[in-house]
């Protein structure tokens, strides 16, 4: 009868030994399965959101059209950007009410005109630009409302060039529109261009635009 009753307590015991062993593998196999179903979650084939806004316009300080009567907000170049700008920028707003020019400094000179209900200025601007023939235009960006070009003056020899002309001269222009409250806005630079590191400024400063609702 002791003999039966030992054996009894060493069986239970045993038992009870593999139930936690069966548990703790079970446990063990779900958290293989868990982990495996992250990393598959983060592959390279998984889009992962970034924001690398902050990182864009480490440069540039948010700056309020609103007070000069466009309700909308651009990021300009602040003296960290190394290209002469000033602490703030200067708006100047044509007494027509069609026009306006941000300077930031004396080699950050923006153009904003309003084109009210015209909606492909982009497009038309162009056009203009192949019926340059002492020109040679060539895009950097080149989208559906926004262009970045490189223009190339053409030196003597060429048909379309000027006699005067000896020297080659290459200057970069951005011109783009935005949607402001229901009209569009052509945001670009002046008519002789800039070197290539301001305009790069400037595109972003306009990719930047932004309606206040």
């Amino acid at each position: 009868m002791i003999i039966l009753l030992i054996t009894t307590q060493f069986l239970y015991l045993e038992y009870l030994k593999f139930r936690n062993m069966h548990k703790t593998v079970v446990y063990g196999l779900l958290l293989l399965v868990l982990l495996s179903a992250v990393s598959c979650g983060t592959g390279e084939n998984t889009p992962v959101k970034q924001n690398d806004t902050e990182d864009d316009f480490l440069e540039f300080r948010k700056f309020s059209l609103q007070p000069y009567g466009l309700p909308a907000t651009i990021m300009l170049p602040d003296e960290t950007a190394n290209i002469g700008a000033s602490t703030r920028p200067e708006v100047v707003h044509g007494e027509d009410g069609f026009k306006w020019e941000i300077e930031v400094g004396p080699n950050f000179h923006m153009i904003i005109d309003d084109y009210g209900e015209v909606s492909d200025k982009v497009t038309e601007f162009k056009k203009e630009l192949t019926k340059l023939s002492m020109f040679e235009i060539k895009y950097i960006e080149n989208e559906k409302d926004f262009i970045v070009y490189e223009r190339t003056l053409k030196v003597d020899g060429e048909k379309s060039a000027p006699s005067t002309v000896g020297l080659e001269h290459i200057s970069y222009h951005v011109y783009g529109q935005k949607m402001i409250d229901g009209y569009t806005y052509v945001f670009r630079s002046r008519e002789e261009g800039y070197p290539q590191n301001i305009i790069e400024l400037m595109a972003q400063s306009i990719k930047s635009v932004k309606e206040l609702k």
